[in-house]
């Protein structure tokens, strides 16, 4: 798996892991926003760096914010 498509599991990932954090939305909705906020912005950066050429089903899922079928398109991938 190349470097960017790498960073971009990651940073689904990590968006993913943030949003079902229910626990500290309830406990600290401000840190849970922090972390929300972050973890887009990672996301969008990792986005940004895709190739032009990138699969059109990814560059879909990512557009419409389908992100665990974008999670799952990479972990499908034989790298």
């Amino acid at each position: 798996m190349t470097l960017v498509f790498s960073e971009l599991r990651d940073a689904l990932r990590e968006r993913l892991r943030v949003v079902a954090d229910h626990e500290l939305r309830d406990s600290d909705p401000q840190e849970h926003l922090r972390q929300l906020k972050s973890a887009a912005a990672t996301l969008d950066a990792a986005i940004a760096q895709l190739p032009a050429q990138c699969d059109p089903d990814l560059r879909h899922y990512l557009a419409r914010q389908s992100y665990l079928k974008a999670l799952t398109w990479l972990e499908g991938q034989n790298w």
